[in-house]
């Protein structure tokens, strides 16, 4: 009896032993549809395919599953990137389509196949690139300045700009991330130089940075930046963070110098007390410019700051001198979009004036308005004024605004264009004013003075040597 049943329990155990290996499967090594995966937010989608066998051992409750190595072709924390539904996939070979995750960086990921019932796991594929570009945007360094100085023997620090603007999608934000720096041997050639989030620069070149996707192109690269030595250099361009012409009714913009260690920014040649920031920012128009220290040396530059988003010019000199019964026709030309003009006539509206030329025919002072009306909203004016010409030099001046007298009129021959040299002095023979190009324009600024009318002393002098002196009194 005790014979019968060992002889059971050894029968039932190879029937169970049967059973087991009967219901084993046999995964293929997986076939990738692809040789690199390089993934962003608007393709994320790639196909492997693969065999098992035998088909007929698959439960019905069977998932398959694709799991993804680590960058270094590891399965020791793998990743599902597909799990099956339960029983959907049931004859050989199939193909699954799977998504890769977003912090997916590396050269040599590796895709395996595993099932569950029974639990069956196939050897890894061939290793590939993976990359999810989370950022494919280009990017700024530098403040988007172009140029970079250093002092010899010194460097230059180029780094990523951060954080992120509307305009400036930075890669910083995204802390998985490496970079690659390249310096530029050509129009179209480059060599690596480092990697990191910055490049500390001590030769002269132009430099740039690419987001590290490895074997996968992107348009995560910046703006390029050449960087000088201050001996052969010398200066540096001041960037606009609006452009120029930018649009002040819209917003003021951003003037950025390069690196350094301390700034002084200047208006019109005047300092501009406070700016000590390598940024200044300012909705005005006019001549800025910055001082820059680099430590060991120094550096400079300048920006003509235009704040109207267009540009004017007009036609005539700031003083103007007509004979009786001439015509002075002054033109306006802009870039300006769709723009409207208005000319006045002693700071008084010429009805019916609306184009970009007027002829004007009394003696007074005029003045244009050109206004842009699509885009940026903005307006420039020109200013002009109109007198008789001279038939003698006139020994009286006042300087009052009305548009009579305002400034000294002479006759044509001696005027801008006949190499004639007028010197204008004060009572104690002090040179004020001396031109070979007079446009009747004197005096140019406010003279001073009280209850006494100042006397001038005038000397002229022609190309034949031909000279004519006077006074000339100045009256309220």
């Amino acid at each position: 009896m005790k014979h019968l049943t060992l002889t059971y329990s050894l029968a039932f155990f190879i029937l169970l032993l049967t059973k087991s290996i009967g219901a084993q499967v046999v995964i293929s090594n997986p076939s990738l549809g692809f040789t690199q995966a390089c993934a962003s937010d608007s393709f994320n989608t790639y196909y492997i395919t693969f065999a098992f066998s035998p088909e007929a051992n698959l439960s019905s409750t069977n998932q398959f599953i694709i799991e993804l190595s680590d960058a270094s072709g590891a399965f020791t924390n793998a990743t599902a990137v597909y799990t099956s539904a339960q029983g959907t996939i049931t004859s050989s070979p199939a193909t699954i389509g799977f998504s890769l995750p977003t912090d997916a960086v590396g050269e040599s990921y590796k895709l395996r196949v595993k099932s569950t019932a029974p639990v069956a796991t196939s050897t890894g594929s061939v290793a590939f690139p993976a990359y999810y570009k989370i950022q494919d945007t280009p990017f700024s360094i530098n403040n988007l300045i172009d140029t970079g100085m250093y002092c010899s023997g010194g460097s230059y620090l180029l780094t990523i700009d951060n954080p992120g603007a509307d305009d400036n999608d930075s890669p910083l934000q995204y802390p998985m991330l490496t970079y690659n720096w390249y310096k530029e041997t050509s129009l179209t050639t480059s060599v690596f130089v480092a990697s990191g989030n910055t490049l500390s620069v001590n030769q002269p070149g132009t430099y740039f940075a690419e987001t590290n996707y490895g074997s996968c192109t992107s348009n995560s690269f910046s703006n390029r930046v050449t960087v000088g030595e201050s001996t052969t250099n010398g200066t540096f361009a001041i960037s606009s963070s609006l452009g120029n012409p930018y649009c002040a009714s819209q917003g003021s913009t951003s003037l950025s110098a390069i690196n350094g260690v301390s700034y002084k920014w200047y208006k019109d040649g005047v300092e501009i007390p406070g700016a000590t920031n390598q940024m200044y920012v300012t909705n005005e128009s006019g001549e800025f410019s910055v001082d820059v220290d680099l430590g060991d040396c120094s550096t400079s530059a300048s920006i003509n700051l235009d704040g109207y988003g267009f540009t004017s010019d007009i036609d005539v000199l700031g003083v103007n001198t007509i004979d009786d019964n001439q015509t002075l026709v002054a033109t306006v030309t802009t870039t300006a979009n769709s723009p409207e003009f208005k000319w006045y006539f002693n700071n008084v509206l010429i009805t019916g004036a609306t184009t970009q030329t007027y002829q004007a025919t009394k003696t007074g002072n005029y003045k244009v308005e050109v206004t842009q009306t699509l885009g940026c909203v903005a307006t420039k004016e020109h200013s002009f004024i109109l007198s008789k010409s001279a038939s003698k030099i006139p020994n009286l001046v006042s300087p009052n605004s009305d548009g009579f007298n305002d400034t000294w009129i002479i006759p044509k021959a001696y005027l801008s264009g006949t190499n004639t040299e007028v010197l204008i002095m004060d009572s104690q023979g002090k040179i004020v004013f001396k031109t070979i190009d007079y446009t009747n324009n004197w005096p140019e600024n406010q003279l001073d003075f009280n209850s006494i009318n100042p006397v001038y002393y005038y000397v002229i002098t022609t190309s034949d040597n031909k000279t004519k002196k006077g006074s000339i009194t100045i009256v309220k």
